[in-house]
């Protein structure tokens, strides 16, 4: 949705609701046939779309910093009263979309079967993976503060866009935002890549869903590939961007914080069960983290019931599924 936002944008006589969602529909449905058909294909593409955001992100970042004369006159550091902000419902509700812009920090996990020595090198490229993405996201928000004006970007989608607008022009601000939107490609990209390898999972540990354990040939799950695709053009079809980022990262958030609690349960549970992997100043780190999701799942629902409210019920459909088929297991 994000991508048809920026091309829309780039050619504003194409600017339309009905020609941003077939935009939408369209990469998905491209990307799905390609990651459902061959390594050789899925790889290479999330390779070349990786490498080229990367760059462009940096080139981007560092033109704006040398061109830009006059900066926006935003403060970078804490003045007083930011504390009460800190504290406030607004800045939990916007916490989801922070979270949700680092969503993938974790994918490498759920190709763990198809690395090769995964206890050795899945921590390191989570660790390096999840650093230099935060030194780009933070670079490129940088960027659009010192850029262009905050009350241009507010509410729109594509920020990039008008920031480069701000920096090139309106000619170099079409041609960069283009660039911009290429790059969205690698994110709807890797998300067709990581998560079905989850829905394969499920489709191996349970019966009722086993149709989606299924691989071709080349080992690709591709029926989960075509099943989340599926999934996501009834989102782009059926709901605005903000509906669907606050459902998406409240149901994401909720799923993570269920996950880091599993920690401690299974530890308690199962005291001597091997652990290859361990958490570095145990157990401070996931409570960290569990504090502060679930403040932040606190204010989203108070504040955003409907979204807030469906997402538990995607999750609570999920148990049931869960516990009917694990009864029915046992019964046999």
């Amino acid at each position: 949705m994000t991508f048809a936002a920026y091309a829309t944008s780039i050619l504003p006589g194409l600017s339309s609701e009905s020609v941003e969602k077939a935009l939408a529909v369209g990469l998905v449905a491209i990307l799905a046939v390609i990651h459902g058909s061959s390594r050789r294909n899925s790889g290479g593409l999330q390779v070349v779309f990786t490498i080229l955001k990367v760059g462009v992100i940096v080139v981007f970042c560092l033109a704006a910093i040398v061109v830009v004369d006059s900066p926006q006159p935003i403060r970078f550091f804490p003045s007083s009263g930011d504390g009460a902000l800190l504290t406030s419902s607004a800045f939990a509700i916007s916490l989801i979309y922070v979270s949700y812009a680092y969503t993938g920090w974790n994918a490498a996990t759920y190709l763990s079967s198809e690395l090769e020595n995964p206890q050795r090198t899945l921590p390191g490229i989570l660790l390096t993976g999840t650093l230099i993405v935060t030194v780009l996201y933070v670079a490129l928000n940088f960027t659009f503060l010192y850029s262009a004006p905050v009350d241009s970007m507010k509410g729109q989608v594509e920020v990039g866009f008008i920031a480069a607008q701000s920096v090139f022009g309106d000619l170099g601000g079409r041609f960069t935002g283009l660039v911009l939107a290429s790059l969205l490609i690698s994110t709807v990209s890797a998300m067709t890549i990581a998560g079905p390898r989850v829905l394969q999972v499920i489709g191996e540990d349970f019966r009722a869903l086993r149709f989606l354990s299924y691989r071709n040939e080349d080992g690709i799950p591709s029926r989960a590939i075509y099943v989340q695709s599926a999934l996501a053009i009834v989102f782009i079809l059926s709901s605005s961007f903000e509906s669907v980022l606050v459902f998406a990262g409240f149901t994401l958030a909720l799923n993570s914080f269920a996950t880091v609690i599993s920690v401690f349960v299974l530890r308690y549970r199962q005291p001597d069960l091997p652990r290859p992997y361990r958490t570095f100043l145990f157990p401070i780190p996931p409570v960290i983290y569990l504090v502060l999701t679930g403040w932040t799942l606190w204010f989203v629902l108070m504040n955003r019931p409907v979204e807030g409210l469906f997402g538990i019920g995607i999750i609570g459909s999920g148990l049931l599924v869960y516990f009917f088929s694990h009864a029915k297991s046992h019964a046999r």
